[in-house]
C-alpha cells in the first residue's frame, strides 16, 4: 500500500480527497491512475496501491517543467526518425525492445483532443458526443438491439490490433485547461437509446462482445463492467424522474435489478443523468459487474430529450492536479502492471464529476504497446 501522504504531496489534498470520494460504492477492481508516475491504482476503499517512487518531497507541479523539456526532446527525436521507447511489461528491457521493434503506438494516431461541454459542478459528463479527436460519436442504437461498439465505431479512438500478443496501456502525456479535473479512459462495450416520453418497460436484447466471461481469473471477466446513463444531444424536459425498474445480468449471468437511480429534471446535454458525485449506477448487493442490460424503464413521462444507457469497462483515470497543456508522467518503471486493451475496443473518455461548471479542454497523447504472446 502507498502512504496517502505521498499521493497528497504529489496531487494535492483537494485532488486526493476528490479521487477518494469518486470511489465510494465502487464494486469493481482497483482502477489505474495514469497521470501519476509508476503504476498506481485506487481501490474501492480509497486506498492507493502499486508502485510509486515520487511524493517524498516534490509535487507534480514541481516536476512539470523538467517533464516538458523531456517531452519536447522526444518530439524532436521522433521528427528526426529516432524511436521513442515505452515501459510497463516484465522488465524495462522487454518494453524497450518491443517498442523499438515497432510494437508501440499512440492512440488515435498520436493526438487525443476533446473540448468538454458546459457542465454542472459535481456531475459527470460524457465526452463521446464532442470533438475534435476522435470525432464526435453518435447515439446508441434503438432498443431492443442496441449497439456493441468497436474501434470501427465513429467516436472511438483509432488503433491497430496487435498481430500477436496483447495490447496494453503504458502511459500518457495529457493535460487539461482547468485545474483539478479528471477523465476516465474506458472501453464503451454497449450502448442503447431509451425511448422517451414513456413509462413502459423496454426490453434490451443486445449484448456486449467484450468482458463477457463469468470466470474471475479470465482477462475477459465481467467484474468491473459498469453502467451509466448519458444525456444525448437533446436536453431533458423539466420533469422529475427516476430510472426504475431496470434489470441486468450480473457477473455470474444471474438476473438482477438495479437499485432505483434518481435522474435530473431538465438535465443538460452530455450530462450523466444520475445523482451528483456519481459516475456509475449502483448494483445489487454483492454484484461486481454487468454482463448485459435486459430492461430499461423511466418513472415519469419525460416529454423531450435523448438518453443512452451505456455499459463500460474502466481502463484508467487521468487526474490533472494542475491546469497545463501537457502533464507527462514517468511511466518507465519496468513493472508488469499495465491495463489490457482488448482487440477492437471502443476507447473513449468521460469527465469524472467536475469541481466546477467551466467547460474544459483535454488534449495529449496516450501510449500503448503490445506484449509478446
Amino acid at each position: 500500500m502507498i502512504h496517502a501522504a505521498r499521493i497528497e504531496r504529489w496531487l494535492g489534498k483537494e485532488k486526493l480527497e476528490y479521487l477518494q470520494s469518486q470511489m465510494v460504492g465502487w464494486y469493481g477492481p482497483p482502477i489505474h491512475i495514469r497521470d501519476v508516475p509508476g503504476d498506481v491504482f485506487i481501490t474501492a476503499d480509497g486506498d492507493f496501491i502499486g508502485n510509486f517512487d515520487r511524493g517524498h518531497f516534490a509535487s507534480a507541479f514541481d516536476h512539470l517543467r523538467d517533464h516538458l523539456k523531456q517531452f519536447w526532446r522526444r518530439v524532436e527525436r521522433e521528427r528526426l526518425g529516432k524511436p521513442i521507447f515505452g515501459a510497463g511489461f516484465t522488465s524495462l528491457d522487454d518494453v524497450i525492445a518491443r517498442s523499438s521493434q515497432g510494437f508501440g503506438q499512440r492512440l488515435n494516431g498520436g493526438m487525443v483532443a476533446k473540448t468538454g461541454p458546459a457542465a454542472v459542478a459535481g456531475s459527470a459528463s460524457s465526452l463521446w458526443r464532442v470533438g475534435t479527436a476522435p470525432v464526435a460519436g453518435a447515439a446508441g442504437s434503438a432498443a431492443p438491439g442496441g449497439r456493441a461498439p468497436t474501434k470501427a465505431t465513429t467516436g472511438a479512438m483509432a488503433f491497430n490490433n496487435p498481430a500477436s500478443g496483447t495490447l496494453h496501456l503504458i502511459g500518457a502525456d495529457f493535460g487539461a485547461s482547468v485545474v483539478n479535473n479528471a477523465v476516465m479512459l474506458y472501453d464503451r462495450i454497449f450502448d442503447v437509446a431509451k425511448t422517451m416520453n414513456s413509462t413502459a418497460t423496454e426490453a434490451v436484447t443486445g449484448v456486449p462482445t467484450r468482458y463477457q466471461s463469468t470466470t474471475v481469473t479470465d482477462p475477459d471477466y465481467i467484474g468491473g463492467n459498469f453502467l451509466f446513463i448519458e444525456v444525448g444531444g437533446t436536453a431533458l424536459a423539466a420533469t422529475a424522474h427516476n430510472w426504475t425498474t431496470c434489470t441486468y445480468l450480473d457477473q455470474a449471468n444471474a438476473a438482477s435489478t438495479l437499485p432505483s437511480v434518481t435522474g435530473n429534471s431538465g438535465a443538460i446535454v452530455d450530462r450523466f443523468d444520475m445523482p451528483l458525485n456519481t459516475w456509475f449506477c449502483p448494483l445489487e448487493s454483492g454484484d461486481s459487474g454487468i454482463k448485459a442490460l435486459t430492461q430499461m424503464q423511466c418513472s415519469a413521462l419525460v416529454a423531450t430529450g435523448a438518453i443512452n444507457f451505456v455499459i463500460g469497462h474502466t481502463i484508467g483515470i487521468m487526474a490533472m492536479p494542475v491546469a497545463s497543456p501537457l502533464l507527462p508522467q514517468s511511466w518507465l518503471s519496468g513493472t508488469d502492471i499495465t491495463p489490457r486493451i482488448f482487440d477492437n475496443a471502443c476507447l473513449a473518455l468521460f469527465e469524472l464529476p467536475k469541481p466546477a461548471s467551466t467547460a474544459t479542454t483535454y488534449s495529449g497523447i496516450i501510449n500503448v504497446c503490445s506484449a509478446a504472446p
